[in-house]
């Protein structure tokens, strides 16, 4: 196989990739849901539910630690994703640094 060819087979993997990421959508919550962001595979947060009962202006310091702690695990969801579909389209390869 030539180096042309080999590199248009990266680029054509690549847009798989970047096209199922886009598509890929994860759930996480934090606070025994009381607190749920939905996120894309870019690590956009598509949206943010918050339950009332969780919003009070006297603990708002645990309603901030709740939304970061449901941010940051709906980024990890995205990592994960990402790193099975990269070894998926690798065939199983697996690379340093992805799951």
């Amino acid at each position: 196989m030539d180096i042309q060819a080999m590199m248009q087979q990266a680029r054509e993997m690549q847009e798989r990739l970047q096209r199922q990421m886009a598509e890929t959508r994860v759930e996480a919550t934090a606070g025994g849901g009381m607190v749920t962001v939905v996120m894309n595979g870019s690590k956009q947060i598509l949206s943010l539910r918050i339950d009332p009962e969780v919003v009070s202006k006297d603990d708002v310091e645990m309603l901030q630690d709740l939304i970061v702690a449901a941010v940051n695990d709906a980024q990890r969801r995205v990592d994960e994703q990402l790193g099975q579909s990269v070894t998926g389209l690798m065939g199983g390869l697996r690379l340093p640094g992805l799951s």
